[in-house]
């Protein structure tokens, strides 16, 4: 889309293939983030994590790990990293700096003790529903900014009769919100679609032309509207 000259600044600048300290200080503070996996066939799957601050623990400038806690027994994301170990983690803090950070790397799932064993300076968690069943620790390969522009910034409120940390009640879990349960009687059971290995559903594996003309079917639409004269926005920051 004509951006390369844009996206080779963003790498040369921005792109970093550790934490450097204000990184590293950002993550350990956070409370949230949007975890990315997939499975050996790439089909994906995104999760929230949570925790008090300093859950996500930063080792050093290349290693983060964060707990799993108990959850609705899917193992969704801890299956995804057994098949693959690439994950992707978005941390943006909507409170404070309203920015975001994105770490791409590869991951690996440790038990609670092993990883104590190596580190024996990792807390422990006074609230049973925080304390960790498993650990997965991501080697970092990318880490860079998330811009502020289309950041909400939010404000914390004390919440309603405490966090259900570990719960099974399951009205606190949110109960049936969305009526997929209510209506369970009246569906088949649900399948995920049969994939044999290497059956990659993938732009690569269509090839790329219907990607290109799609491309330039929108980039023409975007030409008319705002006229073949008009010149780009200029660059004017990362964190505009």
């Amino acid at each position: 889309m004509g951006t390369t000259d844009r996206a080779d600044k963003f790498y040369d600048e921005q792109v970093l293939d550790r934490l450097n300290p204000r990184m590293r200080e950002f993550a350990a503070r956070q409370e949230m983030f949007f975890l990315a996996t997939s499975d050996r066939h790439g089909e994906c799957d995104n999760t929230f994590r949570a925790g008090p601050p300093g859950f996500i623990q930063v080792f050093d400038d290349r290693t983060l790990a964060y707990p799993e806690y108990r959850g609705n027994g899917v193992l969704a994301s801890l299956g995804n990293i057994q098949e693959n170990p690439h994950v992707g983690i978005l941390m943006i803090d909507f409170l404070q700096d309203r920015i975001g950070l994105h770490v791409n790397g590869r991951a690996r799932i440790v038990p609670d003790d092993e990883l104590r064993r190596a580190r024996p300076d990792l807390p422990v968690d006074s609230v049973p529903g925080r304390r960790a069943q498993v650990w997965v620790e991501v080697t970092v390969e990318e880490a860079y900014i998330h811009c502020a522009k289309h950041i909400p910034h939010l404000q914390k409120v004390p919440a309603r009769g405490g966090r259900a940390w570990g719960t099974d009640d399951h009205k606190r879990k949110g109960g049936d919100f969305f009526g997929a349960a209510a209506e369970a009687a009246d569906r088949a059971p649900y399948q995920r679609p049969r994939r044999e290995d290497g059956d990659l559903q993938s732009w690569a594996h269509h090839g790329t032309e219907a990607w290109q003309r799609e491309a330039e079917r929108v980039l023409a639409t975007a030409a008319r509207q705002q006229g073949a004269g008009a010149e780009e926005e200029p660059f004017r920051g990362w964190f505009c």
